[in-house]
């Protein structure tokens, strides 16, 4: 299959980041061939500083080697390298219906955190989202929860074309973990994990040691001593013990069992080194990349290459059908 999947480059991204897409990328890259973007035209709709714009799309480039994307095996490069993706947005948003923008839960929540800021990017960011899918018409895409209605009216964008203009494009589907789709804020674990909270709510990759630690000290947990998944009635320890589970590969039942008649306390100080000891590799890595920044600008003009390559077959095929060449 054809995978495709990106994230915006905000600047450091943390373990929901890794969790939710990333690791399902290393996986997916081993039998499938996956195009993995880092979408800067998407940054751009809520607030950022143009001055750490290009840090941070460097950043977010040493992030996924760090993590194990692997070149030689996936695509990976900066969305706005390949005009094709702006260009194939405005075609497709001349099919895709006004009410469809405006009923999505991102655009609403995304407009009433940033009122200053609501512009006409935000309301097409999921036109540019199903250009980005379809330009490389992608069998399926791994995105997390709150991605989910993105990729449904993608698949409904390529219906519509294809009825309209003969079969084109593909209609995706969303390929989503059945846990560690959402990890949790660690202050406030009814909220989803997020680098815009305040900074101890989530722990980033390239975190300190110490950092993690102070952290997963501090996370906020629940009444009663007993180490349950209870998402409802536990929602603090239920998060913590899905990122336990995740990082080590064992069952949350195995995990309970071990820590029976053991208070939140010693769960904690486990976890905080498992996770220190599973994000080692990636600090390692990180401050390797970090003193090869020209390694790692070739292998995204390496990856423009190999996808300009798809992307101008398919823009061609789009603008045949529709009449405009």
């Amino acid at each position: 299959m054809r995978i495709f999947s990106g994230i915006r480059p905000t600047g450091n991204l943390h373990l929901g980041n890794y969790l939710g897409a990333i690791k399902q990328w290393i996986a997916l890259q081993e039998k499938n061939e996956c195009v993995f973007c880092i979408v800067d035209l998407h940054a751009i709709t809520t607030p950022y500083e143009a001055k750490e714009l290009q840090k941070n799309i460097l950043e977010t480039a040493i992030i996924y080697l760090a993590a194990g994307i692997n070149p030689e095996k996936s695509i990976i490069f900066v969305q706005s390298q390949i005009k094709e993706h702006p260009e194939l947005a405005w075609l497709l948003e001349t099919i895709t219906p006004m009410g469809e923008l405006k009923r999505m839960t991102q655009f609403k929540e995304k407009s009433a955190k940033h009122k200053d800021y609501v512009n006409a990017g935000l309301l097409n960011y999921p036109v540019l989202m199903a250009a980005d899918i379809l330009l490389y018409k992608a069998d399926a895409v791994p995105v997390g929860k709150d991605q989910e209605q993105h990729v449904e009216l993608t698949r409904n964008i390529a219906k519509k074309f294809n009825q309209k203009f003969g079969q084109t494009f593909k209609e995706p589907a969303s390929m989503i973990l059945k846990e560690g789709a959402k990890i949790m804020s660690l202050t406030d674990p009814k909220k989803k994990m997020s680098k815009s909270d305040e900074l101890k709510s989530c722990i980033f990759l390239f975190d300190s040691p110490e950092d993690i630690t102070k952290k997963i000290l501090s996370a906020q947990t629940d009444s009663g001593k007993d180490i349950c998944y209870n998402i409802t009635k536990k929602p603090g320890i239920s998060n913590l013990l899905t990122i336990y589970s995740l990082l080590t590969g064992k069952r949350i039942q195995d995990i309970e069992k071990g820590f029976t008649r053991k208070g939140y306390g010693e769960f904690k100080k486990s976890l905080a080194e498992v996770i220190v000891q599973y994000l080692e590799p990636f600090r390692r890595k990180q401050k390797e990349l970090s003193l090869r920044e020209v390694y790692v600008e070739e292998i995204l003009k390496q990856g423009q290459r190999r996808a300009l390559i798809i992307a101008q077959e398919t823009i061609r095929e789009v603008k045949e059908k529709m009449g405009l060449i």
